[in-house]
């Protein structure tokens, strides 16, 4: 019962509010809260004030804990109230860093010591540095905390934004798909990565098949490849301009992880590129801006010992823990892939992130582990006409990046690590596979699944070629397998997947489902004892 009003709740508070272009206003709350009695008296001339042009968000939710971020146009010290009451009584303030030039007036609060199974309701405010009594309009998030116990959890998954061109069309209604995700109301929602195409610019108008024009909103940054600091960010800036994106990041935490467009198409560390697009050809440059963008647009929690580390994991009640991984910051060159030892070259995880990886699972009471993957370990896809982007590389036995793989499987199998699943996307469009070491050629493991979804407002191409070593077996496809590549948002091939947990039971409903919200394919995994 407590769940069910906590859902209602979060639609009247949803409903209730006013809806702009930065985000939920909070404007309709100030008369009712009388937390606001204790705040400086906020003053009406919008020019003095800071102000917040791309809404707010939470992320990074681990236990009690997560991640209030937002961004002012100015220098500005940011501010959260949260409280468990939409009306914000008894709210909690807590006063966070400045938001300066050297984040891009980004900046983040943590929250912790939250309550358990709660929605909670965040109000951001920044305030001026050069007058503390001067605050910008206060923007109104919500979020629910991880349960104790006994409560369905319900999240979501996908990847691949703004990519191959298709940007934010108005007159089709921008990045329609996040709106689509945010109607089924999710505790979270998992970017797989891919989560800008840094390498993608993006045209005013691209002729469609039928002669029809797609109209893109368009900037100067994302006019050309990203190779500054302020292009990469400029990339992120973009996204946000869509409604339908700052709606969705008001309502539903994001746990986001990166793959390769958030730098250069099939990046490796190392590399120098061979792209007349391109002024600064040195990768490892290009990443390290990338990285700093990434991680400042981004409700993401800085580790204190290593602050460009993007692989983390999270516990969301006693039935999840979620492990999302990093497969391209420590990768070896993308190469033929077909080595029969271990080398520099054939690194993926690379040691230090696998001996994390097989020490969180071993320790890891939760029913279910899913591992969040930013690119599907049995798809093959090829960088160039001989070398490989990803694991596979093609049938065999495990050979190359595959045999840090099957070291991986062959660990999860002997210390006996129950109902691991894996969550990708990538390619650019949505799958159910089935790992089963009966078909496969490396057999020393136990059989799992891996979903793919995506993408989100991008191209859609595929089905990849599957590389039959760890044994994978199509179950579901999205797609035609002869699809014309790079289909439109507006052809309705656009995909997001969905997880719920039964908090009794504790069955995992695994669903795909398209840009209109109908369910393509759905399967029950009942969790190993």
């Amino acid at each position: 019962m407590q769940s069910n009003r906590l859902k209602l709740n979060r639609r009247q508070f949803l409903l209730r509010s006013a809806l702009t272009s930065g985000g939920i206003i909070a404007t309709n709350l100030l008369s009712k809260s009388r937390v606001f009695a204790q705040a400086p008296a906020i003053i009406t001339s919008d020019k003095l004030r800071p102000t917040i042009p791309y809404g707010v968000a939470s992320g990074d939710i681990n236990g009690n804990r997560t991640v209030i971020w937002s961004r002012s146009d100015r220098p500005a010290r940011i501010v959260v109230e949260y409280a468990t009451d939409e009306s914000f009584r008894g709210a909690q303030r807590v006063v966070g860093p400045n938001a300066l030039e050297a984040s891009d007036y980004t900046a983040k609060v943590y929250l912790k010591n939250l309550p358990s199974s709660q929605q909670i309701f965040y109000k951001v405010t920044f305030q001026d540095l050069d007058d503390t009594k001067i605050y910008s309009e206060p923007v109104v998030g919500t979020f629910r905390t991880p349960p104790a116990y006994g409560r369905e959890i319900f999240f979501a998954w996908s990847g691949d934004t703004a990519g191959q061109g298709w940007g934010i069309n108005p007159e089709f209604g921008g990045m329609k798909i996040y709106e689509t995700i945010r109607q089924v109301n999710p505790d979270f929602f998992i970017h797989s990565g891919d989560t800008i195409y840094a390498d993608n610019p993006i045209q005013a108008e691209v002729k469609l098949d039928d002669g029809s024009i797609w109209k893109n909103i368009t900037t100067p940054e994302k006019s050309k490849v990203a190779e500054t600091l302020a292009e990469y960010r400029g990339n992120y800036i973009y996204n946000l301009l869509d409604e339908n994106v700052r709606r969705f990041n008001a309502q539903v935490p994001i746990l986001a992880q990166w793959d390769d467009h958030e730098t250069t198409n099939n990046w490796y560390p190392g590399e120098i590129l061979d792209d007349n697009r391109y002024t600064v050809k040195d990768v490892s440059l290009l990443a390290q801006r990338a990285n700093q963008a990434f991680l400042e647009y981004f409700p993401i929690r800085i580790d204190g010992d290593e602050p460009s580390r993007i692989y983390r994991s999270f516990k969301y009640g006693p039935n999840l823990e979620i492990f999302m991984i990093d497969m391209r910051s420590y990768r070896g060159p993308n190469t033929e892939n077909r080595q029969t030892e271990e080398s520099p070259e054939t690194v993926f995880l690379g040691n230090a992130q696998i001996r994390w990886l097989k020490n969180q699972l071993r320790k890891s009471t939760a029913t279910w582990k899913i591992i969040a993957s930013d690119m599907p370990i049995g798809l093959v896809v090829p960088d160039g006409s001989t070398a490989f982007e990803n694991l596979a590389n093609g049938d065999g036995p495990a050979l190359g990046r595959e045999l840090e793989l099957a070291d991986l499987l062959r660990f999860i199998k002997r210390a006996d690590i129950k109902n691991v699943v894996w969550l990708t996307a990538d390619v650019h469009y949505a799958a159910a596979h089935y790992y089963d070491p009966n078909k496969a050629l490396f057999q020393d493991f136990k059989p799992f699944w891996e979903f793919v979804a995506g993408p989100l407002n991008s191209g859609t191409f595929g089905p990849n070629r599957l590389d039959n070593t760890f044994g994978p077996e199509v179950k579901f496809l999205t797609i035609p397998t002869d699809l014309t590549p790079n289909r439109p948002p507006s052809a309705g091939l656009q995909f997001f997947g969905t997880v719920k947990i039964d908090g009794y039971t504790e069955v995992m409903t695994v669903a795909l489902i398209n840009l209109e919200g109908k369910t393509l394919y759905s399967v029950d995994l009942p969790p190993e004892k």
